[in-house]
């Protein structure tokens, strides 16, 4: 059995890679990686390095099976390969990995439950598996609702990437995030490092997204000479070194499907501040003290400045709460080993 991917927003360089660093292109890749000679949909065929691109009116539905990142069109994207196959039956499966909440508009959130519904659903958290059926069950007619397969697990990340630690002589503060976008509350972010600057050595760094790195908001933030804003790293064994000196970063977000970004940043070493949320707590061992009331800027500050200048304690706090190495609990039940396990198994149950 073959996999396409679609994903829209998927970019391929001129030497046939994926490129981003956004979950979303992260996601790609992996599935590449885990289902080789995987093709992405796209507007025009091409060979790349390892897959091919394949517009959807060529996918064969007797051999292959889609896996849809777009969730809320899989019932057009039926439609055209049914009637593109001559009245083959389509193979698809839907990927949600995204915060099921962020849907906006009222036709998002029922076309979402009926895919879900309607087409096989593998969710990137336990978290976005509870959104996705409470949708379903809210939003679709009790016998859809009996019949929708849903699985899931949480992404981790590749354990291999993780370099050794280069402790900075300033702290480093990382901005966990490539946007500036509402949901990341960036200026709730800024109040907290602005406060702790005032008292504390600090250096903040802040890697976006292309669209994001020319905003206003980001002008405004690189004038502060305590503040590096820049591109995305050029690689992910890059992005990776970057990690290694990172002392601390302070997550903001008001949601979160998951939080690969978090996740990563500990495992590379890196104290992570969080807001008191589900989305956060879900990420973390019982106990876990970084947490702030959310909304607590000021609590907030202070655990990060505790952070900044009692780093070497804090890690010990944090490796007594998991009877070990907390960056090794990390590392167990967040590697992506298990994502790769599950999505193997959800194809061939769902699709041999």
């Amino acid at each position: 059995m073959r996999i396409a991917i679609k994903r829209d927003a998927t970019l391929i360089d001129e030497g046939g890679r994926v490129t981003g660093h956004d979950a979303g292109a992260t996601l790609v890749r992996r599935i590449l990686r885990i289902f080789p000679d995987s093709s992405i949909i796209g507007p025009v065929a091409r060979r790349c390095k390892g897959f091919t691109v394949m517009p959807i009116e060529s996918i064969n539905p007797d051999d292959t099976v889609i896996i849809n990142m777009d969730v809320v069109d899989s019932l057009g994207t039926w439609n055209t390969v049914y009637h593109a196959s001559g009245g083959n039956i389509p193979k698809i499966m839907n990927f949600v990995w995204f915060p099921v909440n962020t849907l906006e508009q009222h036709v998002q959130v029922c076309a979402l439950a009926l895919s879900c519904a309607l087409f096989p659903t593998f969710a990137n958290s336990e978290r976005t598996a509870a959104e996705v059926r409470e949708v379903v069950e809210r939003w679709t007619v009790q016998p859809l609702a009996q019949k929708a397969e849903l699985s899931w697990v949480n992404l981790g990340f590749r354990l291999e990437h993780v370099q050794p630690r280069h402790e900075p002589d300033t702290p480093v503060v990382l901005y966990p995030a490539i946007y500036l976008a509402n949901r990341k509350r960036p200026d709730m972010f800024m109040d907290i490092v602005s406060a702790v600057q005032e008292d504390t050595d600090l250096r903040v760094e802040m890697r976006l997204h292309e669209s994001h790195l020319v905003s206003e908001k980001a002008m405004e933030y690189s004038q502060l000479p305590w503040i590096w804003v820049g591109p995305l790293t050029a690689s992910r064994a890059s992005y990776w070194q970057a990690l290694s000196h990172t002392t601390a970063f302070v997550a903001t977000a008001s949601e979160e499907s998951y939080g690969l970004s978090y996740v990563e940043a500990m495992g590379a070493g890196a104290i992570g501040i969080f807001p008191d949320l589900p989305w956060a707590r879900a990420l973390l061992p019982d106990g876990y003290p970084f947490m702030y009331p959310d909304g607590d800027e000021d609590a907030a500050a202070d655990l990060l400045r505790r952070a900044l200048t009692e780093t070497d304690r804090c890690r010990a706090q944090l490796d007594e709460l998991v009877s070990g190495s907390f960056v090794s609990w990390i590392h167990d039940r967040h590697s992506d080993d298990a994502f790769d396990r599950e999505i193997l198994a959800a194809v061939k149950e769902w699709f041999s």
